[in-house]
């Protein structure tokens, strides 16, 4: 059970970066057609996504199975625990948008809100820029965040790709 709810480090930024772009189109789906009950698939994926990484997100599942292994190219390994609290940051804007939309009846600020989603996800998906990590480094350098969560994140010398696959081949 312990096993189910872990997230993954390090994460494959090819992987992590194909999720966010099917979060991109699914929340500029949502915006088009005004789809709300989209915006309720998005904050399950990334509730689930948090709690299990990709394990429990059937977007996680066909990105990490299906697309990933058919791409030609070298999987690029990143700590875990900023994507995850990226994700958690996604969790609160999908729910904040689903809340705003489905139950306070404020249209307006409920779509804004999955704008600002879809356009933080699309910064890392088309640019690899991931403001949710940002804000974990920020919090992380203003002791926030104890550096112990994230090991990988304060040595550089563990950024480099072959060690992450070695820490990883050893969990």
């Amino acid at each position: 059970m312990r096993r189910l709810f872990s997230f993954p480090n390090p994460v494959n930024e090819v992987a992590a970066r194909l999720v966010a772009a099917g979060v991109v189109l699914m929340g500029v789906a949502a915006l088009v057609f005004q789809a709300e009950w989209l915006v309720v698939v998005i904050a399950l994926g990334f509730i689930a996504r948090v709690a299990t990484g990709p394990t429990l997100s059937v977007l996680g599942q066909l990105v990490t199975r299906v697309i990933v292994p058919r791409l030609p190219v070298e999987p690029k390994p990143v700590p875990g625990p900023p994507k995850r609290f990226a994700q958690g940051i996604g969790v609160a804007f999908s729910v904040t948008s689903a809340l705003l939309l489905l139950v306070f009846d404020a249209d307006l600020a409920g779509w804004i809100v999955l704008a600002a989603l879809a356009a933080a996800a699309t910064l890392e998906s088309a640019l690899g820029f991931c403001l949710g990590c940002k804000m974990f480094a920020l919090l992380t350098k203003a002791g926030l965040i104890p550096a112990s969560v994230c090991e990988a994140c304060n040595d550089i010398t563990a950024r480099t790709e072959a060690n992450l696959r070695r820490k990883a081949a050893a969990v």
